[in-house]
């Protein structure tokens, strides 16, 4: 299932599966166009001659111009689309191209080119005339011209779409709705069976001693995602428990520990690689079970706006924006323990993300970069009080309070201009004003 998951991740982020698929789809569609030309009566047609009624020289005529503008088209959008990758990779950051090749309306437009180019081709090739018994697949030719209508449409599309999706706003929505979807599909309530208090860590002095196995890792790579249910399963079938040595997002090196069972013996090869196959290793992280990869690509965003070189405010403020909306959603969910009960036995201990990680990834190296800058402080303190105000736990309240503790240290130490500083001071009373107010209020 691990695998079948993954390869649907690969698949939707390719430009060449749902353009194939549309190729596929105009192959089939000139074919049964063509035996409908050729099974069908024609009177019906003599009814229509300026519609049905080309020659042979006239539909290869036509055929071959739509077939040759349809190649054309096509090199001009695969163009735009890498120059949109280039341009999207050098401005905000290149772990954004997934997106931008995972983008439907993309995929679409370059199916329906090469499908139009495919389709013509295919019906061009049943024409006969001259010496040979003549044959024009009518409906066929004129549903050509239907497609370049068509072709032209999604042209003018293309070009509107692609103009949108490079636009910064575009870029950090989309990755936005990416990361929400994540976090309402990992963390949707309660999960598992066991303790789910995420501010407090298991004390693993209590867990009682065991002779742990060490499973290895097969290749080098940034750990995708895990099947949770399939290590349950395992566990359960062999009647042990299993560690989780990397989590996700998490870099494993080859020949370095990536699990750990508590057996006795060293476990034989159908364990391990049963292990192994719940675990998807690639060269890049996806967001599908890390959400923290989401953050990472706004945060990557922000520092390149913040950058001496590029210096957009505006840009690194939308950033923060979309960065509380995604901590907002998450700051009253429950987040996983480690631990994993079935039947009150414990059979897995996992790596998990939990909210004081997810906050210091979001602020951290933003706050880093945002010295002196007036417009960012200001903004994360808002974030803060936002996020705040949506959760009722008092540990993840005080991950809030540190943070902007050190938002306030910060613009101590940067901050020269006397009204800025004054601007700053009172923001700052009325976010300490209202997380007290949060604080004090009943939970």
């Amino acid at each position: 299932m691990n695998r079948l998951k993954h390869l649907g991740s690969h698949l939707r982020t390719s430009f060449w599966f749902l353009p194939t698929l549309i190729v596929a789809f105009s192959i089939v569609l000139a074919v049964v166009l063509i035996e409908v030309d050729s099974s069908g009566s024609r009177d019906w047609m003599d009814d229509w001659p300026r519609l049905f009624g080309s020659g042979a020289a006239g539909a290869r005529g036509m055929l071959a111009t739509i077939a040759g503008s349809m190649t054309t088209v096509e090199g001009v959008t695969f163009s735009m689309t890498l120059v949109a990758l280039t341009l999207a990779s050098s401005q905000y950051t290149s772990r954004v191209l997934r997106n931008f090749m995972s983008d439907r309306g993309t995929q679409v437009v370059l199916g329906i080119f090469a499908g139009i180019f495919t389709y013509c081709v295919i019906v061009l090739r049943s024409i006969r005339g001259g010496d040979e018994s003549e044959f024009v697949p009518s409906i066929s030719v004129a549903f050509s011209v239907v497609l370049a209508i068509g072709g032209i449409a999604t042209l003018i599309f293309f070009i509107h779409h692609i103009a949108t999706s490079i636009q910064a706003s575009s870029i950090i929505a989309a990755v936005t709705d990416e990361t929400l979807k994540a976090v309402e599909r990992l963390f949707p309530g309660r999960l598992g069976h066991g303790p789910m208090n995420d501010d407090a860590p298991p004390d693993w002095h209590t867990l009682p001693e065991r002779n742990w196995q060490t499973v290895m890792a097969r290749r080098n790579g940034y750990l995708q995602s895990v099947d949770q249910e399939e290590l349950l399963r395992l566990a359960r079938k062999h009647k042990t428990l299993v560690r989780m040595e990397r989590g996700i997002g998490e870099f494993v090196v080859q020949d370095t520990p990536l699990a750990s069972l508590a057996l006795e013996s060293p476990p034989d090869p159908e364990i391990i690689a049963e292990l192994r196959a719940a675990y998807s290793i690639d060269r890049f992280r996806t967001v599908e079970q890390d959400c923290a990869f989401g953050i990472r690509q706004l945060v990557d965003m922000a520092l390149r706006a913040l950058s001496p070189g590029v210096n957009d405010t505006t840009t690194a403020v939308m950033c923060v924006d979309y960065l509380s909306a995604i901590l907002s959603r998450l700051a009253p969910r429950e987040i996983p323990s480690s631990l994993r009960y079935e039947d009150g036995e414990l059979r897995v201990i996992s790596i998990g993300q939990t909210f004081a990680s997810l906050v210091t990834e979001s602020f951290d190296q933003i706050r880093g970069s945002a010295e002196g800058n007036v417009a960012i402080m200001l903004r994360m303190l808002d974030a803060l009080q936002t996020i705040a105000s949506l959760t009722d736990s008092a540990s993840r309240r005080q991950v809030l309070q540190e943070q902007m503790e050190c938002i306030a240290e910060m613009a101590a130490r940067t901050i020269k201009s006397p009204h800025d500083r004054t601007r700053f001071e009172n923001r700052l009373e009325q976010v300490c004003a209202a997380l007290l107010r949060i604080e004090a209020a009943p939970e």
